[in-house]
């Protein structure tokens, strides 16, 4: 999965990043890293902090809106501070670059985890992930119970049991 999201964040790094005179040719792979990590880092926050509801509100509505939520905000915020930090960039700057690469890499990261066509993300795989692998956990039983599709009741209890799988509660 990071993989993937590395590649896809690269997909959009075009004028963000690899074009853009202010990070140096031979920093645009790290530059590339440090966008993914603030992706991920985003992700993993919100788990760890008990905001699995906006997570999974994110990738469940579709990419134009995942790029207006909550997360997205925050995942902006943290790539501009990051980029300015480790490349020196002003603020301006760094809020370019991100303005360039977030929002289509957002979108195409919620648009493939809904294609069932592509396997590239699924949202079991970064839950998962960004939990820190906790076994045991059914983020499909999770899911329907945002989205609708059913019960919100897992064998042994409610949405919040399942939460609490996750962080060893």
């Amino acid at each position: 999965m990071l993989d993937n999201l590395l590649e896809l964040v690269k997909s959009h790094a075009g004028e963000g990043i690899i074009n853009n005179p202010a990070i140096p040719n031979e920093q645009n792979d790290a530059a590339v890293a440090t966008a993914s990590s603030s992706i991920f880092d985003t992700l993993k926050n919100a788990v760890s902090g008990g905001n699995i509801s906006s997570v999974v509100s994110m990738f469940t509505g579709g990419g134009a809106s995942a790029t207006n939520s909550p997360l997205a905000g925050i995942m902006h915020s943290d790539m501009v501070q990051n980029l300015m930090h480790k490349f020196g960039l002003d603020q301006g700057a760094a809020s370019n670059v991100v303005s360039s690469v977030l929002p289509g890499a957002l979108s195409s990261l919620v648009n493939k985890t809904n294609d069932p066509n592509d396997s590239s993300f699924n949202i079991q795989d970064i839950i998962s992930k960004v939990s820190g692998g906790s076994g045991g956990f059914d983020v499909n039983s999770l899911l329907s119970g945002f989205t609708g599709g059913g019960n919100t009741q897992q064998s042994g209890g409610g949405i919040m049991d399942g939460l609490k799988g996750l962080f060893g509660g």
